[in-house]
């Protein structure tokens, strides 16, 4: 048992008692200093391509960007040592270390920073989170080919050492856009010479705290410390072994028998032992930016008619199901944005309300849940994922007398489904990328990458592109809050569930280097031993 602690219940693979197991029966790699529950198997190891929190933990450890986010999730300096901002809040200027490194020993340059963010606007790439680069001046235009000139994107290298980036509008937070995954630098050299295969463990070159040791497909990924990083000496874990794991009982006996130090994800604890660990001194709660939602395929029918769309919506008890299934204290949600951002009230949206939904669903043309077409809701494979779906299956059941089917698929192929829009309704999860409601209510402008509705409604991309052009901060949060009351209260593409708790697993006698933070940020080169 973990000293000092009172012994948790672990539920034993393929049985449904609860046993107590030792930690001495726990069997760890050699030459491991530390070994995390990351999740799913990674979908990719490309900075231009994911758009995972899961990958986007490992990217953040092999390169790093302009900024990055310390335990605390504080910006501080990355690769840059420091940066300017001229006067009329449009314009930054990086100045980055001398004595940054890629992993091959090549230095980082501000010409590298540009040629991977042209990469990323290059629609060749594919890149799903390529508009989280359109707060940069003609990014958008370059990226939607409505501009060839890449001259002309406000993206310069003035010398090897110097980036003046220039924004379409004022954001006085882009210094902390600039940590973003996407943003990361990647080193062209080798993905000219290796295609594909670059990410492949012996090919890929990388600037952050780790290179890619090894990546065993479906067990783990294994990171050791690139000796080229610029701040070497303050990496605390010299190696590290990022575990792919799906079901939340077997990382729960991972971590309980000493055979993971960290667990970092809450949909890796049962939901049925949630409540019964909530005062367990390994069990680490905070708040953060995060809202779990169900997203409608609004190119299919019936989805494409807004009141079916509320119907449901307005069918789902979210009360329930936080009181039920996750039971880890996390606020029922109508609105998108989750509260607590500086400045910003989210809207009342769509609240349950069976009355509503069933004449919302019988105005649609299908009283009582007849000729409803068969339908199906997809989630990526965990047990919360499942649980969550048969409840909210259950609800439409009774309450609207149509029966959805339920599907499951692995996280990789889960998010290509999303990509292409082969779903009817869709489980999904949103973890904010910066601390501002622009984070979360961009998602859904048309044609956005992580819109993944086929939602367009010309009246709130207008209001967000307003709000994005506007100086005052309290009018601009007002443009924003009416377009998150169009998305949640009147056109439903998304059913807002619960805004989530982090939850995180680690005995802090033993592991330093993790904080809760609002963004769910975790820097692996800051968490070792004691």
């Amino acid at each position: 048992m973990r000293r000092n602690n009172k012994p948790l219940p672990i539920l034993a693979a393929g049985c449904a008692a609860l046993v107590l197991l030792a930690s001495a029966c726990s069997q760890r790699p050699g030459g491991v200093d530390l070994i995390l529950l990351n999740g799913a198997e990674p979908q990719a190891l490309d900075p231009a391509i994911i758009s995972g929190q899961l990958e986007g933990r490992l990217c953040s450890a092999l390169f790093e960007g302009l900024t990055r986010r310390n335990a605390s999730g504080e910006i501080v300096p990355g690769v840059a040592e420091r940066w300017d901002l001229s006067a009329d809040g449009l314009a930054y200027t990086f100045h980055l270390r001398r004595n940054a490194r890629w992993s091959n020993g090549d230095p980082v340059t501000a010409h590298d920073f540009a040629a991977s963010w042209r990469r990323v606007l290059e629609p060749a790439t594919a890149s799903v989170y390529a508009e989280i680069l359109f707060f940069i001046r003609n990014a958008e235009a370059y990226q939607t080919g409505k501009l060839a000139d890449f001259s002309q994107v406000g993206i310069h290298a003035l010398d090897d050492f110097t980036l003046r980036v220039e924004l379409a509008s004022p954001a006085a937070y882009f210094p902390d856009v600039a940590a973003f995954v996407t943003y990361l630098p990647v080193h062209l050299p080798t993905i000219e010479r290796h295609g594909d295969r670059w990410t492949r463990p012996g090919h890929m070159v990388s600037n952050g705290a780790y290179r890619l040791r090894a990546w065993k497909i479906n067990d783990r990924v294994e990171l050791e410390a690139n000796a080229h990083y610029w701040n070497a000496s303050a990496v605390r874990s010299r190696r590290i072994d990022a575990l792919a794991v799906t079901k939340a009982t077997t990382a729960l006996n991972l971590y309980l028998t000493g055979q993971a130090d960290v667990l970092l994800d809450k949909s890796l604890i049962p939901p049925l032992l949630a409540g019964e660990i909530q005062d367990h001194p390994d069990l680490h709660r905070f708040t953060f930016l995060a809202t779990y939602f169900y997203r409608f395929n609004t190119t299919r029918k019936p989805f494409n008619d807004a009141r079916v769309r509320r119907a449901l919506t307005a069918a789902i008890d979210r009360e329930a199901i936080v009181r039920r299934i996750t039971r880890g204290g996390e606020p029922a949600a109508t609105a998108f944005t989750p509260p607590g951002i500086p400045g910003y009230t989210p809207p009342a949206g769509t609240s349950h309300d069976p009355v509503l939904a069933r004449r919302l669903l019988a105005e649609a043309g299908y009283p009582g849940g007849r000729g409803f077409p068969r339908a199906s809701i997809l989630y990526n494979k965990t047990e919360l994922n499942e649980q969550v779906a048969v409840e909210i299956q259950g609800m439409w059941r009774r309450e609207l007398g149509i029966e959805v089917e339920l599907h499951n698929q692995e996280w990789a192929t889960y998010l290509k489904s999303l990509d292409n829009l082969q779903y009817d309704i869709a489980r999904s999860s949103w973890v904010g990328d910066y601390n501002d409601p622009n984070t979360f209510l961009d998602c859904f402008v048309t044609a956005r990458g992580n819109n993944r509705t086929g939602w367009s409604h010309p009246p709130y991309d207008a209001l967000l592109a307003e709000a994005n052009r506007t100086a005052d901060p309290a009018r601009r949060m007002a443009l924003l809050q009416q377009a998150e009351t169009l998305l949640v209260a009147r056109e439903n593409p998304i059913a807002p569930i619960y805004h989530n708790v982090g939850m995180m697993l680690f005995n802090k006698e033993r592991i330093t280097g993790l904080e809760g933070n609002v963004l769910d940020e975790h820097p692996f080169q800051e968490i070792g031993r004691k």
